[in-house]
């Protein structure tokens, strides 16, 4: 596949074409993710950008993620005029669940866990009912070793789920549970945005999260979302949560026996998850969810250049351990609410 797919506009002849595509990862018959490089050596991105556009808008959709490599994008603010050219309004990180730092307009350090931490697969901000369409990442730096941001294709993880188990979660829903600050979770005033509760509730009240204000003067919140989705453009079905990573049983043994050992009361954890009508979710489910996600992870390593591009529906990422310095940024684009998916399901 070295050259483009044919085009809906009068294409150029195959040589003229300046790109090529080619899987990352030889060795796998899926294609996530596609790997995009110039045919000629010192090609700057912006000489073929309508190349490149025309290679997003045809293989994003049904393969899910693109590497772009060798095009001349290197740093924060190289990075942002790449992503910008798309034309979309990059979003800011509002509700975050995780540290993460803004290092230009639009964007953001990946998540600020300590280098030996790995991040499970996971689709950005499916914990909400609101979460960005489009996704990228940019490898400023590459790690010494490890630091891959491993991917994997959310239907084919949703077809792989054992029937019953997606539909229990699909029908039930989720209800995320978040106990802000207290030097255990994010304080609510980076989680976000602001230090006004008055704009907490506003937020809260505008995107269908209760809150409250306990005693100690900190914030709990809950809200209820999905656990499947249909993908706006493709009609496909796509595994679409972040049960897995909330529900305490994600957590080391250890932490996890600290916490419960703090805690009176579950709902009292720095975050948490239960089906939607608020009874515990099994843990069998969530270990069955989590050797699925581990089964269908690719990883590749870092260049510094590389820029990675997904359709956020269509691909979770994660991220693995690494030594060394390693800085990836990221920044979305084009936000998707649920209530749009259910009024168009209609």
């Amino acid at each position: 596949m070295d050259t483009l797919p044919p085009l809906a506009t009068p294409p150029a002849t195959a040589a003229a074409q300046p790109l090529r595509l080619a899987p990352l990862l030889e060795d796998r018959d899926a294609p996530l993710p596609l790997l995009v490089t110039p045919k000629a050596p010192g090609t700057v991105w912006r000489d073929v950008f309508t190349d490149i556009e025309r290679v997003v808008a045809q293989v994003l959709p049904t393969v899910g993620g693109v590497v772009f490599r060798g095009l001349d994008i290197q740093g924060d603010a190289p990075f942002r005029a790449f992503v910008e050219a798309f034309g979309r309004p990059l979003l800011d990180y509002d509700f975050g669940s995780t540290p993460r730092s803004m290092v230009e307009r639009g964007v953001y350090t990946s998540t600020e866990y300590p280098a030996h931490q790995s991040i499970p697969l996971h689709n950005e901000q499916s914990y909400t009912l609101q979460w960005p369409g489009t996704i990228w990442f940019h490898c400023v730096t590459a790690s010494e070793t490890g630091g891959a941001t491993p991917i994997a294709d959310s239907r084919a993880i949703y077809r792989a789920l054992d029937p019953d188990v997606r539909r229990r979660f699909a029908e039930r829903r989720l209800m995320y549970v978040r106990n802000y600050g207290n030097g255990l979770d994010l304080p609510w005033q980076r989680a976000f945005n602001t230090d006004d509760p008055a704009a907490v509730e506003r937020f809260c009240r505008a995107n269908a999260i209760e809150w409250e204000w306990k005693e100690d003067g900190e914030l709990r919140t809950r809200q209820t979302c999905q656990a499947v989705a249909r993908h706006p453009a493709t009609g496909e079905m796509v595994w679409f949560n972040q049960a897995h990573l909330f529900h305490v049983s994600g957590l080391p043994h250890a932490v996890r026996d600290t916490l419960l050992a703090v805690v009176e009361d579950e709902m009292d954890l720095p975050r948490h998850v239960f089906h939607g009508d608020g009874a515990p979710i099994a843990e069998a489910d969530l270990a069955h969810i989590r050797s699925v996600l581990d089964a269908h992870a690719v990883s590749f390593p870092w260049q510094a250049g590389d820029v990675m591009m997904l359709d956020n529906m269509l691909a979770a990422h994660g991220r693995a351990p690494f030594t060394g310095a390693r800085k990836v940024v990221v920044a979305m684009a084009d936000p998707i609410r649920a209530s749009e998916l259910a009024a168009a399901a209609r």
